[in-house]
């Protein structure tokens, strides 16, 4: 727990004081009563437990104030409550590695059947949207909350050649980030460019220029969604995913990032061609890192389909700081009536 306003925790000076004057008022009163000739009289008519109740209203009401000034000072802790992400975008790597069958059936019908099952264990109030990248990255649905949707769009993917891991993730912050006019093609090219290759923009592509001005926040601070990046192979296009998760880090989103394989790899062929599919583990976890993410490394769909079980999990409940001022005032809002109450049923004292 930490205080937003600590310097008011000093007025917690005032509970002794407070002590001291009811032991003084108490002295004065015995000071004041009428003198008996046997005191013993008084106290076997009270009794221990008469005694002692007379001093549980003003303790209560003691709690109530030391309650009120922690109040005062806005505490703080870290509580789990209901996660605040209302969009995620899932961007899956549809590049022709995912037709390895390292994994059974394949690499694509695993991850498929995993992501299915991920959207019918989705809260209902987050909506997802859908990415799908190979030699470049594409729209496959719009953030939805509709799950037939969802499943449609899975069922649409085509595999591809090439794998475009940066400009996955940049269409995803794109889709978060409508406003910010996030290009991807201007991104392709602005790329190219910084490693010295001489492609000319592509046709329509537009000037490459910064995006709009936002001004950075911390990594990890947005809480209107994430992005969940599934990938089973290297970069072989496209900008450089560590830029664009310099870009989501920028806008506080978090990037979940999914290494789907095996460790030994697999070879691809077909058509008359081959190449050997194996991860780039530094790469997605140095995305998650950044962006204040989290990596898994998923060998079979068993593995997939309990990585997704976490996620749902953790979209649904999540620890974050909150202030908790509320709960102190309410308690000494009970603790103040609890002792009223008292007083008035044993003493009839208002």
């Amino acid at each position: 727990m930490r205080f937003l306003w600590p310097d008011l925790l000093w007025s917690l000076l005032l509970v002794p004081l407070l002590i001291a004057v009811y032991i003084a008022v108490l002295r004065r009163r015995k000071k004041a009563v009428l003198r008996y000739s046997s005191m013993l009289l008084v106290r076997d008519a009270l009794g221990p437990a008469q005694r002692l109740r007379r001093h549980i209203p003003p303790l209560l009401f003691l709690l109530a104030m030391m309650s009120a000034l922690f109040a005062a000072a806005r505490p703080s802790a870290t509580v789990v409550l209901p996660a605040e992400y209302l969009t995620l975008v899932l961007a899956m790597d549809v590049s022709r590695s995912m037709q390895a069958s390292d994994v059974e059936p394949t690499r694509m019908f695993a991850a498929q059947g995993a992501a299915k099952q991920f959207i019918d264990e989705l809260p209902s109030s987050v909506r997802l949207g859908i990415v799908s990248f190979a030699g470049t990255a594409a729209v496959v649905q719009t953030p939805t909350e509709s799950r037939p949707d969802m499943i449609a769009a899975i069922e649409r993917f085509q595999l591809q050649r090439g794998t475009a891991t940066g400009s996955g993730l940049i269409l995803a912050l794109a889709m978060l980030f409508p406003q910010d006019g996030i290009d991807l093609e201007s991104e392709v090219f602005r790329s190219s460019s910084r490693y010295g290759s001489r492609a000319l923009p592509p046709a329509g592509a537009k000037p490459a220029a910064p995006a709009q001005n936002r001004a950075p926040v911390m990594p990890a601070s947005y809480t209107g969604g994430a992005i969940i990046l599934l990938s089973d192979g290297r970069r072989t296009t496209g900008p450089d995913p560590l830029d664009a998760a310099k870009m989501a880090a920028e806008r506080g989103v978090r990037v979940y990032t999914v290494g789907f394989g095996t460790n030994q790899g697999a070879m691809i062929g077909d058509e008359g061609w081959s190449f050997y599919a194996r991860l780039d583990e530094p790469t997605l976890k140095a995305v998650a890192q950044m962006t204040g993410g989290e990596y898994f490394q998923a060998s079979s769909a068993a593995d997939l389909r309990k990585i997704y079980e976490g996620l749902n999990l953790k979209f649904s409940m999540e620890k974050r700081e909150t202030e908790i001022s509320a709960l102190f005032a309410a308690l000494a809002a009970l603790l103040t009536v609890l002792a009223a109450g008292l007083s008035v049923v044993w003493f009839r004292r208002q």
